[in-house]
């Protein structure tokens, strides 16, 4: 498919990069870009790729909502766009079979915060922010924000974050919990492909399992999430990767896993 907001990479080390590519309006979402990184991803995953990198073009990552696409912003339909334009979108990433990795490689505010957010890994540059800006326009935080804020950083700091939309930097967002990790401006490419090209390598079904699981815990029971455990457990070592981690390990050697 020819992408008109995104593009699309599928490195050699077997990991897809999809980067948002409005690079003059700080790669600000529109419904075709909404549409467009489904699209990517279903496109990664067909193509075999064991780990997919969401990252911007340009100085920022995602300043959130273009709220000039679509007319005037004050007369959109806002529900409508949320529930089949964002949600479907917040859906697919969420659900990947492959780690999704955020690379933030600067501004990720209002609905681009929370998509870095939806990752299963954010990495940020250390000049890069966040900011849950929706207050500042009379809106709440929306695309997965008041789902996954209070999960990150506790409900006090969620709250916090969504009340008086300030700038979060990546240093500070890191030490709170919000992202994994940052790291100089300088290193961070580099970084990000090489933590890419690690998980790409790693035993995919056993990621897809612990995504499974980690996601299920706050919802469940003790009982239900130790069943749980179990159960992917018990599917995780009839796997070709179980055997070959036990194999290398035993041999004192580096796995070789096929993601299977």
């Amino acid at each position: 498919m020819e992408f008109q907001t995104v593009t699309y990479e599928l490195n050699a080390d077997g990991y897809a990069v999809i980067g948002l590519n409005r690079p003059d309006k700080m790669n600000a979402m529109t419904a075709q870009m909404r549409a467009e990184i489904p699209v990517a991803l279903a496109e990664a995953i067909k193509a075999g790729a064991r780990c997919v990198v969401l990252t911007g073009h340009g100085k920022a990552f995602c300043s959130g909502q273009d709220l000039g696409d679509g007319g005037n912003a004050a007369e959109i339909d806002l529900e409508r766009v949320l529930r089949d334009e964002y949600n479907p979108m917040v859906q697919n990433l969420v659900s990947s079979p492959v780690p999704v990795i955020a690379a933030v490689n600067g501004a990720a505010a209002g609905a681009g915060a929370n998509l870095a957010l939806v990752a299963d890994v954010v990495i940020a540059t250390k000049s890069a922010y966040f900011m849950e800006a929706f207050t500042r326009i009379g809106l709440i935080p929306d695309a997965g924000g008041t789902y996954f804020l209070p999960r990150l950083v506790g409900p006090a700091k969620a709250m916090g974050a969504a009340l008086f939309a300030e700038r979060i930097s990546a240093e500070e967002a890191d030490q709170m919990g919000l992202i994994w990790e940052h790291v100089e401006d300088t290193e961070f490419e580099t970084h990000w492909r090489a933590r890419a090209a690690h998980l790409a390598h790693g035993p995919t079904e056993a990621y897809r399992r612990t995504k499974k699981a980690l996601r299920a815990s706050l919802g469940n029971s003790l009982e239900e999430q130790l069943n749980l455990e179990a159960h992917e457990q018990g599917r995780a070592g009839k796997s070709r990767d179980f055997k070959e981690g036990v194999m290398a390990f035993l041999e004192k050697r580096k796995a070789h896993f096929e993601g299977r």
